[in-house]
């Protein structure tokens, strides 16, 4: 397939059960199209503009999307990893994911690299040994005022690197966070109720503010934490935090 038999494709809206191998997207505005059933086999996306653009039940096979637009893109139950090789995820370098929703997407050892996510959200999604490097999840509406806007709800991020990230205010709940790599991660007042962070790396983050009611915690250590003031958990949580950061809790008359 050419280009310009490429560009009348897209210009029709509509792309559905298409498959594309070993393609080189560029520069080209798919802002608005629809996918659907498609397959995408070792293509690469360079600053191509999918703004808008919904996929639905779509494979990324070793692909990579460089400067690509994916803001207020809809993707449902779209897979970024080799069928034949669970451990090949895609790259996603320096693109633009803001306000970007996902459905049931599975990402698993999928790199994101460099990327804005402002107000992403993501639901039911797999995020399984993925790596987050220097993603950003803010925006500047002045030099002295940022906001910080990020949800996860029900996704799983075992294994996952989201080391050094600022997830300030974020809403993280009901999400596996199994031996996910949180050092150095700021979670100031951040959203993880229900989650599970058994075996998570703590070390050097912020959990100031944090909400942890209903999580899993057990085996996380406070004083590996950089900082937790105003931390909020359960009365049932107490215990669990308190004999993991070496503290005896003896019962009354012991």
């Amino acid at each position: 397939m050419d280009i310009d038999t490429l560009e009348d494709l897209l210009a029709a809206g509509l792309v559905r059960d298409a498959r594309f191998t070993a393609m080189d997207w560029r520069d080209l505005d798919a802002a608005g199209c629809r996918f659907e059933d498609c397959v995408f086999e070792d293509v690469r996306f360079t600053a191509v503009d999918f703004s808008d653009a919904h996929f639905k039940n779509c494979q990324f096979v070793r692909c990579r999307l460089s400067h690509a637009k994916l803001r207020d893109a809809v993707l449902e139950e779209c897979r970024f990893i080799d069928p034949a090789d669970k451990t090949a995820g895609c790259t996603l370098a320096f693109s633009d994911l803001r306000a970007a929703r996902l459905s049931r997407c599975d990402l698993s050892f999928a790199t994101l690299d460099r990327c804005g996510l402002f107000d992403v959200e993501a639901e039911g999604c797999t995020f399984f040994g993925a790596r987050f490097h220097l993603v950003d999840f803010h925006h500047a509406l002045s030099r002295a005022q940022t906001v910080h806007r990020a949800t996860f709800r029900d996704c799983t991020f075992e294994l996952a690197d989201l080391s050094r990230l600022s997830l300030r205010d974020a809403v993280i709940t009901r999400c596996r966070l199994r031996e996910t790599d949180l050092h150095a991660t700021d979670l100031t007042d951040a959203d993880l109720r229900d989650s599970d962070l058994f075996q998570a790396i703590v070390t050097d983050a912020k959990l100031d503010g944090a909400d942890l009611r209903g999580a899993k915690v057990s085996g996380l250590d406070i004083r590996q934490l950089a900082g937790y003031s105003g931390l909020k958990i359960a009365g049932d949580q107490q215990h669990l935090l308190l004999a993991a950061a070496g503290i005896d809790v003896c019962g009354d008359g012991a």
